[in-house]
């Protein structure tokens, strides 16, 4: 088994791929929003530098297949020095209906919250708001597996896919709140008063509702195409 320089798996340059998912921030840091960049410190905090460095690397290449997103998972796929691209698994807690039930009264309870939630805006008060429930927003606790033979954790393949989701979290921050298992429409319509969620026929009219009709469907992914009129 080849071993780099710094002791992880080596298995060559990665076969390059067209169409891949490719990483819009080209140099520099990935993720410019601050939830994006919580989501980031975390990982970093956490994570093994050297390994999120060629991850990055990995996610601006376009290495990155697919990435499937569900409540608290996402499957993905990432192509690397061997034909058969290596499958990426990344699990945290999907918070259930009480849980969501106890958040969504304490925002209820803060007007400026709900105010900015409804308008679209994410408060960065949110996240103290969930540590007064005893609940985390951003994961501390990763749940990774990849299919390939690096023993790192995380391996690039793991960082490539991570980043990637962070990045789409700058595009829709929502998305945070729905990967712990509340979609946009569901929050939201709780908010104005409707348990039942938004409208399904005015979801076209909801920002980055495209992402989130999708963010239950088998083959959804973290990048959609633009919308067409």
């Amino acid at each position: 088994m080849p071993v780099g320089r710094d002791g992880w798996f080596d298995g060559g340059k990665p076969i390059k791929v067209d169409g891949g998912l490719k990483a819009r921030s080209q140099r520099g840091s990935i993720g410019s929003s601050w939830w994006s960049r919580r989501f980031i410190d975390e990982l970093e905090r956490v994570c093994d530098k050297g390994r999120l460095s060629r991850g990055r690397a990995y996610a601006r290449a376009g290495q990155v297949l697919s990435i499937d997103l569900a409540p608290g998972s996402v499957a993905a796929r990432v192509q690397g020095s061997r034909p058969k691209p290596y499958e990426v698994t990344i699990g945290i807690e999907a918070y259930d209906e009480s849980r969501w039930a106890t958040v969504e009264r304490s925002i209820a309870e803060q007007a400026v919250y709900r105010a900015k939630l409804l308008a679209g805006e994410m408060p960065t008060e949110i996240e103290e708001l969930f540590a007064a429930l005893g609940l985390d927003l951003f994961p501390r606790d990763l749940d990774m597996e990849c299919s390939c033979p690096d023993w790192g954790f995380p391996c690039k393949h793991l960082s490539a896919v991570l980043y990637l989701l962070a990045e789409s979290f700058d595009d829709d921050p929502f998305l945070v709140l729905a990967w712990r298992g509340r979609t946009r429409e569901q929050l939201l319509g709780s908010l104005a008063g409707d348990p039942a969620g938004a409208d399904p026929l005015r979801v076209a009219d909801v920002p980055f509702a495209d992402r989130l009709a999708d963010f239950y469907a088998p083959g959804a992914t973290a990048h959609r195409p633009e919308r067409r009129p």
